[in-house]
């Protein structure tokens, strides 16, 4: 299921190369006969909402939050694809792009403007609307709106940014085409509404984008960016009286200029979706896993319908006791299934994915996917089964809405697309009284096979195996100077001017203890939501397993909600979704992280239900070849993944095979493990002393000290923990070229790197605002300035230092299409000897430390990332004190560390550069 504030169904403008479009998926069910009802006050998204509608037709929404410094700012246009008809297919995310090249009185990339603020900044298109936002300290308030403003009206649409641009998003799009899901549904879409622009993709086609001119896409700026067609959300801490004030001045004088009615649609868009019973779509190409997508239209998201349709959803998908998990899942037919309702200004549609377990049918799947539609338009849904539901989109919203760019998000969302920013009122309202009669009904009408359009993915290429080429050492240089790195100074013109600086030092520090069983316990009492944030980790990571055991620390951590001495699989699943509590675990690198949320009435039971499975987890064999089956799936997901792929192909180059970092899953090594290595795993690395929990919410610390005691103090552990002795690792004595084929693929991904740091080397601090400098930003870095921004080479790239308890390695990762792989990766190359050989200016170090320090306050505003930071502190071993004290260490960092950190971790000549993708992307005879 998808939880509706979260339904930004689009293409972001992307900040990192992994982001790729979201749709939030919740997968917690809950009833509220195990649940205490959160405080009224809470669960009114609405309250303190003031909406104000200027002169001009610009609707604002503002909601103080005086929770922490920080304010968000977001303008949704009310503009998506479904304004476009074919041949302008992606005009309006071409338009996103266009957006942050600069005004007509800002003639910079507006990316540098927003990260010298120190913003966390975005951007999406979707169906039925184009967002952009930002959140930032309280004093940049007035700052963010001037540039939104100015954007508004002034925004440079002209040749130079359009060719460049065009050639971003032709990247972003070849690298969405990477992924049979995104074939699949794209074919499945058009069948699904032929004659409407839904059918059309989001992002466009690559044959449209070449074909945009200047004018088209000024006039479509000119006709939907107008004020009537926006609103302006401002949430967080300000005073709304003044704030109001600015708005109006620099607001107000922005004039209407829609040359069209606004939101008035082609004809063909209004035509209904087709419903006569179609063909299985089916597409054989190569890829790695069988995908299943089954679509049915719906209403729009007015409709009386839509809260029973979304507690349908939630039945049907809403987590591991939800109908279809049970029925396909834990049947061992499908290694995953989901599902969501998309209600928009239209008549939308629900859609289903599944993917197939190893050797199983599609046609299986659609088969029990039928039997179990068709049970649920026959029979009714127990109460059980609907309270649950109800509980767990109440409990999705609160937790959904813990930080204030989440609120603005939820009533920018309900303020374009229904109309009216209180629209989560009345559906939740509406939710409370659905019945189980009317969840029935809305099955037998929107679940009709006659409407259901149905299609398979059947992978071509078997066992997704890659073809390999290795370039050599040698063929990497092609001449290329790059221009020079953009002035601070300059940028500085452009800054509009921020009020006095917040003092962000008052940060409360947690409370850290230990059980006498070596327990590390971290607390942060936060009453301000009735919600709860469970981080912990258990030195119990994959550096553990050895290559012939690749995958052990990841099964047994996947397996452990499997079943306990007292509770099997499902038992636990539905204790946690009967209150819309969520408590999950992943193995990583250096430990197996644990992640929980829940509202506060609920801790008692996330902490007996945590202490439950790292005290008595049984392993059961059956849930163990099923979650094998999964992992296979995954892997062959990975390797047909040019970012998996080439991040394993990378990892492994750099480090030697018998370093515990080179381990990576096999087919033959997940095969290998026995039940017995999982007992064997989880009885040796999963103890009290190597176990670090950290809870950020409402509640009372002592309560928590005594529960603690209470469920873990008998969890005992004989002898000394497991270490590992990690050897040192050299840098490569020459610079290394690797190249990784996958058949189908239309982008290539590339990493460049070697081994660096770890989190307690003394040079990490000026690492990190070296960094920030070179590729940490892929809009206002070096590396985004000119391979991104300049060159239109890529749709992202960045760097960073993977840096944690042990080194990790210094990273640039790029997505290019094929033929301009080798002009990017030298162009890299040209900016890493420029760095090493020229340094950085004083104002770059000077603008790098202010973007980072003044980002830090928006990441301390959400609860759930601070309950990460403090455990993440605690587990490398830094002082509690750290969450408050990071802002100065950056401060700290001088021109002379700068030049350190350059000399001893710059090394252009000793780099592994992996390229996966379509084929060769190193001109023959290079």
């Amino acid at each position: 299921m998808k939880r509706r504030s979260y339904m930004l169904i689009g293409f972001f403008l992307s900040l990192l190369l992994t982001i790729v479009p979201l749709s939030g998926n919740f997968t917690n069910a809950a009833t509220p006969t195990a649940v205490t009802p959160a405080p009224a006050s809470a669960l009114s998204f609405t309250q303190g909402v003031q909406k104000t509608v200027l002169d001009n037709g610009l609707t604002v929404l503002t909601k103080e939050v005086h929770t922490a410094p920080v304010v968000s700012v977001q303008v949704w246009y009310k503009v998506g694809s479904r304004n476009e008809v074919k041949g302008e297919n992606g005009i309006s995310h071409q338009l996103e792009h266009l957006m942050f090249k600069g005004t007509n009185d800002r003639p910079v990339q507006f990316g540098r403007l927003f990260s010298a603020l120190g913003s966390q900044f975005n951007a999406f298109t979707s169906y039925d609307e184009t967002a952009y936002f930002g959140t930032v300290q309280r004093d940049k308030l007035e700052a963010l709106l001037t540039l939104e403003a100015d954007r508004m009206e002034n925004s440079l649409v002209g040749p130079e940014q359009l060719k460049s641009e065009k050639r971003v998003v032709i990247s972003e799009l070849q690298g969405y085409e990477n992924s049979p899901g995104y074939r699949l549904n794209r074919a499945v879409m058009r069948a699904v509404f032929p004659n409407r622009a839904y059918g059309l993709s989001v992002g466009g086609t690559k044959a449209d984008v070449e074909k945009f001119t200047v004018e088209q896409v000024r006039n479509y700026y000119q006709t939907y960016y107008s004020p009537e067609n926006a609103t302006l959300v401002i949430t967080g801490d300000f005073a709304t009286e003044p704030v109001l004030k600015f708005v109006k001045e620099t607001y107000g004088k922005l004039v209407k200029r829609g040359h069209a009615e606004i939101g008035k649609l082609p004809t063909a868009a209004s035509s209904s979706p087709s419903t006569a019973k179609k063909a299985p779509i089916v597409l054989k190409q190569p890829g790695s896993a069988a995908i299943l997508q089954a679509v049915y239209p719906l209403p729009d998201i007015k409709h009386p319908d839509v809260p029973a349709i979304d507690l349908m959803d939630a039945i049907l998908t809403g987590g591991r006791s939800s109908r279809l998990y049970q029925a396909l899942v834990e049947s061992g037919l499908a290694s995953s299934v989901s599902g969501g309702a998309a209600e928009l200004i239209e008549p939308g549609w629900y859609q289903i994915d599944a993917t197939a377990a190893p050797g199983k049918e599609l046609s299986k799947i659609a088969q029990v996917l039928q039997e179990s539609l068709t049970k649920l338009q026959q029979e009714p849904v127990t109460l059980e089964e609907l309270n649950r539901a109800k509980t767990q989109l109440q409990a999705s919203y609160i937790l959904g809405n813990q930080d204030i760019t989440s609120q603005a998000t939820q009533l920018g969302y309900n303020q374009t697309i229904a109309g009216d920013y209180r629209f989560i009122e009345t559906y939740l309202a509406a939710i409370a009284k659905v019945t189980p009669a009317q969840v029935q009904q809305v099955a037998k009408t929107y679940l009709n096979p006659a409407q259901q359009t149905i299609g398979f993915f059947e992978p071509t290429q078997p066992d997704g195996k890659p073809g390999t080429s290795n370039a050599g050492s040698s063929r990497t240089v092609e001449n290329f100077s790059p221009g020079k790195p953009v002035d601070p100074a300059e940028l500085a013109k452009y800054l509009p001017p921020t009020t006095s600086a917040t003092d962000s030092g008052k940060q409360s520090l947690p409370e850290e203890f230990t059980l006498n069983n070596g327990l590390k316990v971290l607390l942060l009492s936060d009453r301000n939501l009735p919600t709860i944030n469970l981080s912990g980790q258990i030195n119990a990571g994959t550096e553990f397993d050895g290559n012939q055991k690749a995958g052990l620390a990841n099964l047994t951590a996947n397996n452990l909600m499997n079943g306990t001495k007292t509770k099997n699989a499902l038992t636990l699943a539905t204790i946690l979704e009967d209150r819309g509590a969520d408590l999950s675990f992943g193995a990583s690198r250096e430990g197996t992280s644990v992640s929980g949320e829940g509202l506060s009435a609920n801790l008692p039971i996330l902490i007996q239900t945590l202490a439950d499975v790292l005290k008595n987890a049984t392993f059961p064999a059956d849930q163990l070849e099923l979650s094998r089956q999964r992992a296979l799936t995954s892997l062959k997901v990975q390797l047909d993944d040019p970012r998996g792929l080439g991040r394993q192909v990378f990892q492994q180059a750099i480090y030697p095979e018998n370093h515990p970092f080179h381990s990576f899953p096999t087919a033959e090594s997940l095969k290998n493990i026995t039940r017995d290595d999982l007992l064997g795993f989880y009885q040796t690395h999963y103890r009290p002393d190597t176990t670090t929990i950290a809870i950020v919410g409402d509640f009372e610390p002592a309560k928590v000290k005594t529960l603690l005691n209470q469920v873990f103090g008998k969890w005992q552990a004989a002898g000394k923990p497991p270490v590992l002795e990690i050897q040192t690792v050299p840098l490569p004595q020459t610079l290394t070229r690797l190249n990784k084929v996958i058949p189908g693929k239309t982008e290539a991904v590339t990493y460049i790197g070697y081994n660096g740091i770890s989190r307690k080397d003394p040079r990490y601090y000026a690492a990190l605002v070296l960094n920030q400098i070179f590729g940490g930003d892929t809009l206002s870095s070096r590396l985004g300035t000119e391979v991104r921004d300049r060159q239109g080479l890529t749709y992202g790239i960045y760097s960073g230092f993977a840096a944690g308890i042990n080194p990790g390695p210094f990273l640039i990762q790029m997505q290019t299409a094929p033929g301009d792989a080798q002009k990017a990766i030298a162009s890299t190359l040209a900016l890493l000897k420029q760095l090493r050989e020229q340094g950085v200016s004083e104002a770059e170090l000077n603008t790098a430390k202010r973007s980072i320090t003044n980002s830090y306050p928006v990441d301390l505003a959400n609860p759930s990332d601070v309950s990460s930071i403090i455990l993440d502190n605690s587990v490398l071993g830094l002082s509690p004190a750290e969450i408050r004290d990071f802002p100065q260490q950056i401060q700290a960092v001088t021109m002379t560390d700068i030049q350190k950190a350059i000399e001893d971790l710059i090394k252009p000549e000793n780099l592994v550069i992996v390229t996966a993708g379509p084929g060769e992307t190193v001109p023959k005879g290079g």
